[in-house]
């Protein structure tokens, strides 16, 4: 057990380096002007001060089954099916704080910052192709908004330059896909 507590220690330790860029990241945001609407009704946002992503999607289902969907390893992995990777392995997807994940055979790993059944997720998440030990931010802020859910979503804190493909790849690998799986 106490290698656990280290280990959560040690994420915790990590993360928290990671968090006055973070509100860097955030600020520009704010501040930054750049929004368009994308074909699918979400709004995103690429900050061109510090990269950064926003966007905002509605999905006609309650918060707990848009939670549900992106925490438990099952059901993602039937959200993948619909996704622009074909035949991945399933998701491995921990339901504990501190806990990891992995996602489109590896492509996508991490560990839950924060767990707020129905509300919140926050990920530090990380590309495969990224440099050993570059985590992100990726939170998912759940919204009831009139016989659906909103997701607020803001990704913070990767490498300079992938912004626009981590955009796209939102796009096409989570929100289209969980489109197709709520209609299902």
């Amino acid at each position: 057990m106490n290698s656990n507590l280290f280990s959560r220690r040690e994420i915790s330790a990590r993360l928290a380096s990671l968090f006055p860029a973070i509100g860097l990241a955030g600020a520009a945001l704010r501040f930054s002007g750049a929004s368009h609407q994308s074909t699918a009704g979400a709004r995103e946002e690429v900050s061109h001060t510090a990269e950064a992503i926003h966007q905002e999607v509605f999905f006609k289902v309650s918060r707990k089954r848009v939670y549900e969907a992106l925490t438990d390893a099952g059901q993602f992995t039937k959200v993948t099916r619909f996704s622009t990777v074909k035949n991945a392995p399933p998701a491995e997807i921990s339901r504990d704080v501190g806990g990891a994940f992995k996602c489109f055979g590896g492509v996508i790993s991490g560990r839950h910052v924060e767990l707020t059944p129905n509300e919140r997720v926050v990920q530090a998440w990380r590309d495969a192709d990224w440099d050993a030990g570059v985590y992100s931010i990726a939170k998912f802020e759940l919204q009831e908004q009139g016989d659906g859910t909103k997701i607020i979503f803001d990704h913070t804190g990767f490498p300079s330059g992938e912004g626009n493909d981590l955009a796209a790849g939102w796009k096409a690998n989570y929100w289209e896909p969980l489109t197709k799986y709520f209609e299902t």
